[in-house]
């Protein structure tokens, strides 16, 4: 899942980020978070483009930005490249990203960038009791996509009678969704081993019963959408629950649906099927220990992106003469600002 890279960059300017003008105003004092666990912690997202001996291409690299929202508040944003960048956000999602431009002479040598901040995340729970919950509206335009199908999440027949055969005789949207996930946190296994895993492809993992969070919630987010309840991919990095700092080998993703008079309700299938006993926690609820990048699917980051569009945005994206750049090396890591419960000693 991770290329480890280079700890520092070559030259380095660093450029801080007003966080609530860029990445949005929806900031939440972690003092008012009401109840439930929440970390703080510095992540530190590193990538070392590749020499390219052909510097005289258009060369741009695109790297996610983790916004801020009634769940995480992001902190001291900085941005270190010796290559210019600007900031932007992809039109479907509002996926915010950096984007690098070099000069030929970075693009031939080579260049590294570095993005660093400060989160408090906090567990988020919804109270699938309370009708009342959900006082922020929702785009119909938005709610819309959630019902339609992504690439590799296609809403054809296999899907849609899974779906109908688990939901039979349901009647209420909480009690499909949570039909849909109680059969792939049951069914499906987390296992990483052999190909065709990873990629979220959803048919893939249906006959294969398979796969990583990914594959997990591939499946549950077509059998949502193919019972007419909304669901979206969100994609971060997990922490570890009872360590204080470290490298982070690779992402996590997780899902929600949206249910009128309710709202958006977070699921962790995958989470689930490794540990059974938080099944019922992981459906209406996500832990702390983790940081949210973006949101969806097939995503085309500006008009300047000339490849495919990305099966999902978490890791680093390269072009150069509008080709995709292979080889960047990636390397991610954390350090609690007050350590977890249970992580003294074990650094």
């Amino acid at each position: 899942m991770r290329n480890r890279g280079p700890k520092s960059v070559l030259a380095t300017v660093c450029v801080p980020i007003v966080a609530a003008a860029i990445l949005g105003s929806a900031f939440v004092s972690a003092e008012k978070a009401p109840g439930g666990r929440q970390r703080s912690f510095l992540f530190t997202y590193e990538v070392r483009i590749p020499p390219n001996p052909d510097g005289k291409g258009e060369t741009r690299l695109w790297i996610p930005l983790p916004p801020s929202d009634d769940h995480q508040s992001i902190r001291k944003l900085s941005i270190e490249s010796p290559a210019a960048h600007k900031v932007g956000k992809e039109r479907e999602y509002g996926n915010s990203y950096a984007v690098f431009t070099p000069t030929a002479a970075e693009a031939t040598a080579g260049y590294a960038a570095t993005l660093r901040f400060e989160v408090t995340r906090r567990e988020y729970v919804r109270d699938l009791k309370d009708t009342r919950a959900e006082a922020r509206p929702v785009k119909e335009a938005m709610l819309k996509r959630y019902l339609e199908p992504d690439k590799m999440v296609p809403l054809n027949a296999t899907i849609a009678e899974l779906a109908r055969t688990q939901t039979d005789g349901a009647t209420e949207p909480i009690e499909k969704a949570r039909r849909i996930y109680n059969y792939v946190a049951s069914t499906m296994r987390y296992d990483k081993s052999g190909e065709g895993w990873g990629r979220g492809d959803a048919m893939w993992a249906c006959d294969s019963k398979r796969g990583n969070c990914t594959d997990f919630h591939s499946v549950l987010i077509g059998m949502m959408r193919s019972s007419g309840i909304p669901a979206r991919f969100e994609i971060g990095f997990p922490l570890p629950e009872n360590k204080a700092e470290g490298d982070i080998s690779g992402y996590h993703c997780w899902a929600e649906f949206y249910v009128d008079g309710i709202g958006w309700v977070p699921v962790d299938a995958s989470e689930a099927s490794k540990n059974p006993a938080k099944r019922d926690y992981f459906f209406g609820a996500i832990d702390a220990d983790r940081v949210m990048f973006t949101y969806g699917r097939d995503i085309q980051l500006s008009a300047k992106q000339r490849g495919e569009r990305l099966n999902y945005f978490i890791y680093p994206y390269a072009e150069s003469s509008g080709q995709p750049v292979k080889g960047l090396q990636t390397h991610f890591s954390f350090r609690d600002l007050e350590e977890p419960p249970g992580a003294a000693g074990r650094r």
